[in-house]
């Protein structure tokens, strides 16, 4: 499995990385009195994170990274060194379950190289709404399994419809007592508390946020997470706003990033303008996109995706690309029928844009 390598910043900006990675708030560095008592180390790290750590397959993400976190508008590692994550985003579990297997997470892993799998519970659409229970262990799974691989994954509260993520907040207060509960002495995490809102402005959207990131911080004080921007995670562009409303409201929260996403057909230079203005200012995780227009189907625009590829790597931007499963669409990586069978690696299983996609991330 290839090795989440560092960031090539400058030395002066890996030592500001560093320094701010030390000095945030709940991953203080050095151990006091109350922290030894918690089992708690150097930066927050948990002697159960370390141990998580340890037990991660050697020169996996998670073992070459342990415990990540948010430091200034970088994301990085236990020791404070910036890091990029490149991955892959599932279908919704409710319909695609059989392509999150042993076998295709191996191939993700190890055939891919990839370095993080975003799992993405649906709410509504015969989601979570309609079983809890199930679809919250079913979740854990899929997480359990990338932990066992060695990469991180994001637990996606996948929101849609309708969009404003208020309809939702007892439901997701449960989810994510749940999943932060569990999840809190594991190093590979990330909590996504709102998918794409949508119809609502950004005052609705940072209330949101933040009735539901102390559920999280109960549980998991270390965790990142993840918040979703107005207008479908464009930072408002989609509404005609940009980044400057969370630049000038920001959630009041520390460890956290903003959601970003993007479809390369539909998307094009005022969108790709807009990421990289907000990742100047703010931690942005671009935890969707995809090569071809905003529904997921159609022509896959391939120039204009490497534009925001290069983009994301010139700017150390995580991202998880739309889908690892076998629906008709094109934006789906494998042809339909792959789940049902065994065969996950290599090109001849793969749509053209999963053969791009995975030799972007083999990269």
């Amino acid at each position: 499995m290839r090795r989440t390598k560092p960031l090539l910043l400058g030395s002066a900006s890996v030592a500001t990385a560093a320094l701010l990675f030390a000095l945030t708030p709940q991953l203080s560095a050095g151990a006091d009195e109350d922290s030894t008592a918690t089992g708690r180390g150097a930066r927050g790290t948990t002697s159960a994170q370390a141990a998580a750590r340890a037990a991660a397959p050697a020169g996996s993400p998670v073992a070459e990274n342990g415990r990540l976190a948010v430091c200034d508008t970088r994301l990085c590692n236990e020791e404070g060194q910036a890091v990029q994550l490149n991955g892959m985003s599932s279908h919704g579990t409710q319909w695609y379950e059989q392509c999150l297997t042993d076998g295709s997470l191996d191939a993700l892993a190890q055939d891919w190289d990839a370095d993080v799998l975003r799992v993405s519970t649906y709410v509504q659409e015969d989601g979570y709404e309609t079983d809890p229970e199930r679809f919250t262990a079913l979740a854990q799974r899929v997480v359990d399994q990338a932990m066992d691989r060695g990469m991180y994954a994001v637990i996606d509260w996948h929101m849609l419809s309708p969009g404003d993520p208020n309809a939702n907040t007892a439901l997701a207060k449960r989810f994510f007592t749940d999943m932060a509960s569990r999840y809190k002495d594991q190093p590979n995490v990330f909590y996504e508390i709102a998918n794409e809102p949508n119809g609502v402005g950004w005052g609705a959207v940072k209330r949101y946020a933040e009735e539901i990131i102390p559920v999280v911080r109960q549980h998991d004080p270390d965790g990142v997470v993840l918040v979703g921007t107005r207008a479908w995670s464009s930072f408002g562009v989609s509404d005609g706003a940009d980044e400057r409303e969370v630049i000038d409201n920001p959630v009041d929260a520390e460890n956290i990033m903003y959601t970003f996403h993007f479809y390369a057909a539909s998307h094009g230079d005022e969108y790709l303008q807009t990421l990289s203005r907000a990742a100047d200012a703010l931690p942005v995780f671009v935890t969707e996109f995809g090569t071809q227009d905003y529904a997921g189907e159609g022509a896959n625009d391939f120039a204009m995706s490497q534009r925001y590829l290069d983009l994301m790597k010139q700017k150390g931007i995580s991202w998880t690309n739309w889908n690892f499963s076998d629906d008709w669409r094109s934006g789906a990586v494998f042809k339909e029928g792959t789940c049902d069978g065994n065969q996950w690696t290599g090109t001849g299983v793969l749509k053209e844009a999963g053969v791009w996609i995975r030799a972007r991330i083999k990269e």
